[in-house]
């Protein structure tokens, strides 16, 4: 090793710009994930595909990034997060840049699944956080870069609805996405110490492939079921496989010296509560952007509710108030996980979210309720956020910190799209013969939002009295559960 690596070896990073350029990876990823989310009638407008074509470009990125994620956070763990991050961010940015330059769906599609690497950089910065950061700013640190998760999203949707107002190219926003990522990239070189990894062994690629397979045939129907029919065919078989070969995967791993994931760690109730608990949140998410999306642009005069709201603006006065209160919110709940507990913080946001829910549910006649629903479900998913990774760093190893988060990261990434997918179905099942849903169609999916909330608190009472104290105080021990 030469003199200047040693020295990098040795060098511990200020743990200001660590957090600033970790948290800027992880606003990347899901900036790239809801950047598409408002142009998907653009992009099947303007390459002349039907509207289920284009919603192959959310599919193909949640897929990717459902098969990469747990080898990535793995990879992290055994070969070092530093080269594995920069070789994420290189994928990002050259699917950015084939976004950019190509007006082919199948193109544009293989972008997509090379932006699907993103999501491997969330179980990386929290691995890298867990080994550079003393425990006393671990909770603050991790609450940061997790709640950007949310605030990334939110940023997507408005530089979207920015740049695409008045039906101008789809191509636009991309180049958002790859100054971003390129800043990331850079930054990521410079600041990111070299170091020796924490854990040992192998990748189990045979395992991973099985993983992939499963998850593949889980998140197809989910995200697909649509368009395919509940009942068809395709949608059936593939939940059939699911239902197959996951349990096979799980047999597999018990078998393996060096499992990608250690069977017992996905039993651990330690580990099942931030799991369960992410899901729920990832379907919260989804479902509060897009059910108060549809219900601001809707026309007043054509179904009787909404306010005509363009996408810039149903974006910028809608939802970013929730993504300013995000950021300004996220190092409060980080010293909330450490002082009270991270399954009490937990607790406490998703009361945030039955509130907020509940709001929408009742009272959305003025744009002033629906804003305020929006910033207490948003509210609801910057402190669930805050308090997942200090919940599964607690619960495992060092040398399993990246795998552990990957495999959350999935949990909240097949809540998104079922999310998603519930919300889009029971708005498409309650439209009339206004072409708009019902009103009531909205409050059914508000109360499918604050039902997950409520499941939320149910599975932090229900982890409560399962979890040691040093698990529910975050990274620190404490007297009681709480």
């Amino acid at each position: 090793m030469s003199r200047a690596a040693d020295d990098d070896e040795q060098r511990s990073p200020r743990p200001g710009p660590l957090v600033a350029v970790l948290a800027l990876g992880t606003t990347s990823l899901s900036l790239m994930q809801s950047l598409v989310v408002p142009l998907l009638p653009t992009i099947g407008a303007q390459l002349g595909v039907s509207a289920n074509a284009a919603g192959w470009v959310l599919t193909a990125n949640l897929l990717a990034a459902a098969v990469a994620t747990p080898v990535l956070g793995r990879l992290g763990d055994t070969c070092g997060e530093r080269p594995v991050a920069l070789g994420v961010l290189v994928a990002m940015s050259a699917g950015t840049l084939l976004a950019l330059v190509t007006s082919s769906l199948p193109l544009l599609l293989v972008a997509r699944v090379l932006q699907g690497a993103s999501y491997g950089l969330f179980p990386l910065a929290i691995s890298v956080l867990r080994r550079e950061l003393p425990a006393g700013r671990l909770d603050v640190a991790m609450s940061v870069v997790s709640s950007t998760l949310a605030v990334g999203g939110v940023v997507g949707l408005v530089a979207a609805g920015l740049l695409t107002r008045d039906g101008a190219d789809y191509h636009r926003p991309f180049w958002i996405g790859l100054v971003v990522c390129l800043v990331t990239l850079v930054l990521t070189a410079v600041v990111l110490p070299r170091r020796q990894a924490t854990g040992s062994g192998r990748v189990d690629w045979a395992g991973a492939a099985v993983l992939a397979v499963g998850l593949v045939l889980l998140l197809l129907p989910v995200s697909q079921g649509n368009a395919w029919g509940w009942t068809s065919p395709g949608t059936l078989g593939c939940l059939v496989g699911a239902a197959l070969v996951l349990p096979g995967w799980v047999l597999l791993q018990r078998r393996r010296a060096e499992p990608l994931v250690r069977p017992r760690l996905l039993a651990d109730p330690r580990i099942v509560v931030p799991n369960v608990a992410g899901l729920l949140t990832g379907i919260g998410l989804f479902a509060s952007f897009l059910v108060v999306l549809q219900y601001v642009q809707t026309p007043p005069g054509a179904a009787g509710y909404g306010f005509g709201a363009s996408v810039l603006e149903a974006a910028v006065v809608y939802l970013l108030p929730g993504g300013v209160a995000g950021v300004l919110l996220a190092p409060v709940a980080g010293r909330v996980v450490a002082r009270l507990g991270a399954l009490t913080t937990l607790r406490a946001g998703a009361v945030c979210g039955l509130a907020g829910f509940g709001l929408f549910a009742v009272l959305r006649d003025t744009p002033a309720q629906v804003i305020a629903a929006g910033l207490l479900t948003q509210i609801w998913v910057t402190v669930a956020y805050a308090a997942l990774p200090a919940l599964v760093v607690a619960a495992v190893r060092p040398e399993e910190t990246g795998v552990a988060n990957a495999v959350n990261s999935i949990a909240r990434s097949v809540g998104q799209a079922v999310g998603s997918t519930v919300t889009v179905a029971v708005l498409a099942a309650g439209t009339g013969a206004t072409g708009f849903p019902s009103a009531g169609s909205f409050t059914a999916v508000a109360l499918v939002g604050a039902g997950s909330a409520a499941a939320v608190a149910a599975v932090t009472l229900a982890g409560r009295g399962r979890r040691s104290s040093a698990v529910e105080g975050g990274t620190a021990p404490v007297a009681d559960a709480r």
